[in-house]
């Protein structure tokens, strides 16, 4: 009995298959005015229409392996980018992945009048079979809405990063982050990053490192905070770290770590004077207090 009923399964599969690779078209035109597929016009409606297709294509040969319960299975790899690019989409436009799931689900509805419509001999097991399919076919849309929101969540931490962490050009030669807030890890790495690409782009002899704004650091911060004065360095360039406070300077003194090749003036404005004293330009008020010209 149980052979039968897997013999009954396998053939409802391939029978699902051959409909899907039969009725591609007109299955991916109803598909295309779908919310979920819709998004992915950026000319022309035939944009979604072949995004569908594909779709189409890689569930017809999921069905005709067999496989149908198979999030894995090597059919749906085809289908894998285009589905990426509309949970992308989705994600951008504020769709939550449950609204995403709901309108994959739709997709079946929508399948199943183009199969009553064809006369098949076991038109029961078909259904079955295309129920269970779009079940799948739904879990992979899920996989790929949560990747896209993940990677989505990455970038737009990744420049908030980037806008946290600015590198101002002071004078010529002359370049500074000022930090403000919390510094972990990741923000010490860009820090890093950032202020090293401005050595380099400006031709700077000296790098400052202002952490006036920050209120304390780990010893993971403070061995990036070495290292950034070891790669400017490198680079050719004097790393002034300005703004310790005492809450800090006690940390750094406890975790033993030596800061005494790194020059730490108390202020921005001493680091400043000092870089600009060393390229022989001095700053002075004008006698009488008259404002400069």
């Amino acid at each position: 009995m149980q052979v039968s009923e897997r013999a009954a399964e396998e053939a409802a599969a391939r029978e699902l298959g051959a409909f899907l690779e039969r009725r591609r078209e007109q299955i991916a035109q109803r598909w295309a005015d779908a919310p979920l597929f819709r998004t992915l016009f950026t000319v022309s409606r035939d944009e979604a229409v072949e995004a569908c297709k594909v779709v189409v294509d890689a569930l017809g040969e999921v069905a005709s392996s067999g496989r149908l319960e198979d999030i894995a299975a090597p059919g749906f790899d085809s289908a894998r980018e285009q589905l990426g690019r509309m949970a992308a989409s989705r994600a951008r436009s504020g769709t939550s992945p449950a609204q995403v799931a709901n309108e994959a689900g739709r997709l079946r509805a929508v399948t199943a009048e183009v199969l009553h419509g064809e006369d098949l001999s076991g038109s029961k097991d078909v259904l079955l079979a295309l129920t269970v399919l779009m079940g799948t076919l739904r879990l992979v849309i899920m996989e790929t809405t949560v990747l896209a929101g993940e990677e989505l969540i990455a970038r737009q931490r990744q420049q908030l990063l980037e806008v946290a962490t600015p590198v101002i050009n002071l004078w010529e030669g002359v370049v500074a982050v000022p930090l403000i807030g919390t510094l972990d890890s990741a923000r010490s790495q860009v820090v890093m990053e950032s202020l090293l690409e401005a050595v380099v782009e400006q031709r700077a002899r000296y790098a400052i490192l202002d952490i006036t704004g920050v209120p304390t650091v780990d010893s993971l911060v403070a061995q990036h905070l070495m290292k950034t004065v070891a790669a400017a360095r490198l680079m050719g360039a004097e790393c002034i770290v300005s703004g310790i406070r005492p809450a800090i300077a006690q940390t750094i003194v406890h975790l033993g770590i030596d800061l005494s090749p790194v020059l730490t003036p108390g202020s921005l404005a001493d680091a400043l004077s000092y870089a600009l004293a060393r390229q022989g330009i001095e700053v002075s008020r004008r006698a009488g207090g008259a404002a400069p010209r």
